[in-house]
């Protein structure tokens, strides 16, 4: 299979860190960063993924900047489950998604471009694989990255998710 070369993403994945940790700088509001929060409480945040793999795909984080998620504490961790079924009844009531892939990725060779912790949630669906992929090796996106952030502000700020 080819696969295609996302040159935002690499440069992103080798890009010189200034200025601290991304999540960080995102929670603090640094115009340098694009705002993609979409939901925060008084410990966690909700930020879409530059680069989801479907509409919707979302980080939880906490606010506080922890690389492991054994240095949680109690109230990070209930505030991270709260936060998620909050936002996995928003994901439902907007795409109705068959199901979902949650999880952490801990260290560079896991998967995680970004030290500070976070959960990602991606929506999954029946036959999401597209004529692109199958043929071209490229994944296409159905909705602008934009539009899911109004969507997910909208529903998740009218308390709507449930």
């Amino acid at each position: 299979m080819e696969y295609f070369f996302n040159f935002e993403k690499i440069a992103y994945l080798k890009e010189k860190k200034s200025g601290g940790c991304t999540l960080c700088r995102l929670k603090d509001g640094d115009p340098e960063i694009t705002d993609t929060i979409v939901y925060r409480s008084s410990d966690t945040a909700v930020s879409l993924n530059l680069y989801p793999y479907n509409p919707g795909h979302i980080l939880v984080f906490p606010l506080r900047h922890v690389e492991d998620i054994r240095n949680l504490n109690d109230t990070e961790r209930i505030s991270l489950n709260t936060t998620l079924d909050k936002v996995l009844g928003a994901l439902d009531s907007l795409y109705s998604p068959s199901g979902y892939n949650i999880g952490f990725n801990m260290g560079l060779e896991a998967g995680a471009s970004i030290k500070h912790l976070h959960l990602h949630v991606i929506p999954r669906y029946s036959r999401e694989l597209g004529i692109a992929e199958l043929l071209g090796g490229k994944r296409v996106l159905v909705e602008d990255l934009n539009l899911t952030r109004e969507k997910l502000i909208e529903v998740l700020s009218a308390g709507r998710s449930h």
